[in-house]
């Protein structure tokens, strides 16, 4: 599959930058809320990859529908996600996103086409298919992308959702985020293939690998796959090569049993919001004040929405039930 041909302008640049940055801060104050006990329930956190949520989401509107992971903060940050709500569905509060109900782990936003995290393995790419099915019944131009990692690809519920993808030229964008890891299982204990794109022919779609760690890298081929998408060409399997810098769960990184600190050491040379910041002040579209700048202004809308978190109040034990089932027709 060819590159395309042009470069980001220098305001996709500072989008790229902006959204890794917002991740990345989110990401670091909710596991260190986690470790305080403030934050319930384990949460599996997105440090690392964010070039690769960036890199997708700047190419999609509201309109446009993803379907996340257990490690999905990072998707809806960079689809847009407030800050304050989300904080406060990880605080379980009533004016969380989804009222305190689904946690980490079963966040979501419909308005914003994030039609939720998930705790199942590969359970969001059937949810993905149905919504591009809808998508191409109704004659709109909408793509549905669906995130999972490579442990997710050994998993039935992926196998027939790619293949239906396939058979129909549905508007999808299968985002592989292979971190090299099936939570603390190396890739090469869980699959006989290198590269999950492999699979792509064999469900008749193509695949592409690109650089994770590189949100460029990211942005064109992913901006190349969901153009295809939306003009009918079908779906395309586009494996991002990344790595998560903290454990399964939680903010630990180094000291790990099941990965080498050599190992952590040598993608940390390649963090993505490092080596975007090294080429945008290099390319002169920003300067290292003004990077700073962004941090910072990122760093302060997180005080505020903890602070707003923190000081909501808690579900009332009567609505227990209350947006939890459908209600279905009388029969």
């Amino acid at each position: 599959m060819a590159g395309n041909q042009h470069e980001p302008s220098e305001d996709v640049l500072r989008d790229l930058h902006r959204r890794m940055v917002r991740i990345r801060h989110f990401e670091e104050e909710a596991g260190k809320l986690m470790e305080q006990g403030k934050s319930p329930g384990a949460l599996h956190l997105y440090i690392g990859e964010e070039a690769v949520a960036a890199g997708v989401m700047v190419h999609l509107s509201d309109e446009d529908q993803i379907t996340s992971t257990h490690r999905g903060h990072g998707h809806l940050v960079a689809k847009g996600g407030d800050f304050r709500l989300m904080y406060a569905e990880l605080f379980g509060r009533e004016t969380g996103y989804n009222k305190g109900r689904g946690g980490s782990m079963h966040i979501s936003n419909v308005d914003a086409g994030m039609l939720g995290a998930n705790g199942i393995v590969a359970a969001g790419p059937p949810i993905a298919v149905g919504a591009a099915f809808s998508n191409q019944y109704r004659g709109t131009r909408n793509v549905a992308v669906p995130f999972f990692g490579d442990g997710a690809t050994n998993e039935g519920s992926f196998h027939e959702a790619a293949n239906m993808a396939a058979l129909y030229k549905l508007p999808v964008v299968f985002v592989c985020e292979n971190n090299g890891y099936g939570e603390f299982t190396p890739q090469a204990q869980h699959q006989a293939i290198t590269d999950i794109v492999d699979r792509a022919p064999g469900y008749g779609m193509p695949g592409v690998i690109c650089d994770g760690m590189d949100a460029i890298a990211v942005w064109e081929t992913a901006g190349e796959a969901i153009a295809r998408a939306r003009e009918g060409g079908g779906p395309t399997l586009v494996e991002c090569k990344t790595y998560r810098y903290v454990d399964h769960v939680g903010l630990r990184g180094i000291g790990l049993n099941y990965r080498s600190d050599e190992e952590l050491e040598e993608w940390l040379k390649r963090d993505p919001i490092a080596q975007h910041e090294a080429r945008l002040i290099e390319r002169g579209v920003m300067t290292e004040d003004e990077a700073r700048a962004v941090h910072d202004e990122v760093m302060a809308d997180i005080a505020q929405a903890i602070e707003f978190a923190e000081n909501s109040p808690l579900p009332d034990p009567a609505d227990l039930l209350n947006d939890v089932y459908t209600p279905t027709a009388a029969s």
